[in-house]
């Protein structure tokens, strides 16, 4: 073998693993610019900060980041309740005890639903994904509700705000696996 080809090879190696990082690199950031760009709520940079939780997702390919995403909503999901659990038992007001009994009730479900679409995806039954994340979706309104039809402010404002934002971005990219 000549010098030259020596050097080659080496170089060409470098030049396609750069390549290959760029193009996973790229899937991630495409999807937080889509993401960021339908829902004005969750900006590019909080797409990022919410996948780099795993270090997988700067390498995952698209499905790849639909179960990071469902893993990292499970688990607000199970923080939340675990939120709730402990102001269920600081709280002295009979009222507000029942609309935390009832938020409980909701994110354990949504504990549930995350754990189906995991499974979902896993398995590649895009649709069932979608339609258990469109049920967890649904707890952060369901557990304020209660708080409203009390008149009273409710203590889980901030972390249904983020769930939100968490679930929206998981159904987010595991729709966007049906068009691919």
């Amino acid at each position: 073998m000549n010098p030259l080809q020596g050097a080659f090879f080496p170089l060409a190696f470098l030049l396609l693993a750069a390549a290959a990082s760029t193009s996973t690199a790229s899937v991630l950031q495409d999807t937080c610019k889509s993401i960021a760009a339908s829902h004005r709520d969750i900006g590019y940079d909080y797409c990022l900060r919410f996948f780099q939780v795993d270090g997988g997702s700067a390498a995952a390919d698209k499905r790849g980041l639909a179960a990071i995403a469902v893993r990292i909503a499970g688990a607000a999901a199970r923080n939340t309740a675990g939120h709730i659990a402990s102001l269920k038992r600081s709280t002295k007001d009979k009222s507000v005890a029942q609309c935390l009994a009832d938020c409980a009730e909701v994110y354990s479900s949504a504990v549930s639903d995350s754990g189906q679409a995991a499974q979902s995806i896993a398995s590649g039954n895009v649709g069932d994904a979608v339609a258990a994340l469109s049920a967890v979706l649904n707890a952060p309104d369901t557990c304020d509700q209660g708080f409203e039809d009390l008149n009273v402010s409710s203590p889980l404002t901030a972390d249904d705000a983020a769930f939100r934002k968490e679930v929206t971005i998981a159904l987010f990219t595991t729709s966007a696996l049906s068009k691919y």
